[in-house]
């Protein structure tokens, strides 16, 4: 177990941004992992853990506390039962399923970060979310000192929520399971139109999983959602904010606002959220409050790729991109009533 003090942790991070640590361990096993939660907790040390940092927004003071390197690592198959060690690299793993052959997260190729942080985000993209192949996760429950499995049902999953983020002082993740499927090599069917349409099918349809992973790569890298140390607008953290979710009557009262303000002829994203909910697009509220892609004329600006990512074009400092988040929550808000939400966690910083 590796223990450094006074350590940088914008290295750690997709953004690149962030003061540094008072003290970081890296751990290696599960064991390392659970010993070095248990000290920081017996002594009442802030703990801060980073997996693959894709999802952290970490304030330029940095952290006054134990930040822990979450880099165990495992990948185990039986049939098509999967079993990935917290650490593991998440593109990687879905990488080796599709080459074994196995469909259920094909489509969640090229997501940066760790496989431990897939249940807490209930991370998706393309029409796939991992609730729909996590079986179980392995959890060290820092309540009660424990390690823990926990069913699916029992992690509460719903859109990029969970168990884990709505009480993230309690669970540490160690391992995740999913139940895989082999379907002679092709892929789950396809659930989102814009994959389906760029492999020339019909949504429902299943396509060899290779295909269905390297069409999702090249739509992601078009949005600059895979990450590239030389291309700016993967500096980031992905999307940046949440799609909102509303009820019935304020999706009615949100649609009249669109008219009002883009014409009669408007018509805003509308996607079925459950009973009485309707999911819409934050990155087209972004875009038609008038943040284009390249907005911006500092260190931090939205991407040239997609609306929906924020961005460090290298110089930028923690500060710099709350203020073009703050922006943007306002501009949408005043446009269309819609707070939006963001979707990466911050720590020591909020966007308030």
């Amino acid at each position: 177990m590796q223990e450094l003090h006074d350590a940088p942790l914008a290295p750690l991070t997709t953004f690149r941004l962030g003061g540094p640590a008072t003290r970081l361990i890296t751990a290696t096993t599960d064991d390392e992992v659970i010993a070095a939660v248990r000290e920081a907790d017996e002594a009442g040390t802030p703990l801060l853990l980073i997996g693959g940092g894709s999802n952290l927004v970490i304030g330029d003071k940095g952290f006054e506390g134990t930040a822990l390197v979450i880099a165990t690592q495992g990948f185990s198959l039986d049939g098509t039962r999967l079993e990935l060690a917290a650490g593991e690299v998440w593109t990687d793993a879905v990488a080796r399923t599709v080459e074994a052959g196995l469909a259920g997260i094909e489509c969640l190729a090229g997501i940066p970060g760790s496989a431990g942080a897939t249940p807490i985000q209930n991370v998706g993209a393309y029409g796939q979310e991992v609730s729909s192949t996590i079986t179980e996760v392995v959890a060290y429950d820092r309540r009660t000192g424990e390690t823990v499995t926990l069913a699916n049902e029992e992690c509460a999953f719903s859109y990029r929520h969970s168990r884990f983020k709505s009480d993230p002082e309690r669970f540490v993740v160690l391992r995740v399971r999913f139940a895989l499927e082999d379907a002679g090599g092709l892929s789950a069917p396809l659930r989102y139109a814009e994959t389906a349409r760029a492999l020339g099918v019909e949504a429902g349809d299943r396509v060899p999983l290779a295909s269905a992973r390297d069409t999702v790569l090249k739509l992601r890298a078009g949005k600059g959602m895979v990450l590239d140390a030389e291309d700016h607008d993967t500096w980031s953290a992905g999307s940046f904010f949440t799609n909102p979710i509303l009820t019935d009557t304020d999706f009615a009262t949100f649609r009249a606002r669109v008219k009002q303000r883009l014409g009669d002829d408007a018509e805003p994203p509308a996607y079925p959220a459950g009973d009485g909910h309707s999911k819409t697009s934050a990155a087209w509220l972004i875009d038609k409050a008038g943040f284009t892609k390249g907005y911006g004329d500092g260190p931090a600006r939205i991407s040239t790729k997609h609306t929906l990512a924020l961005t460090n074009r290298g110089t930028a400092t923690t500060e710099d991109l709350l203020a073009l988040a703050r922006e943007v929550v306002a501009g949408v808000h005043e446009a269309f009533g819609i707070t939006l939400v963001n979707e990466p966690v911050t720590v020591g910083v909020s966007l308030q």
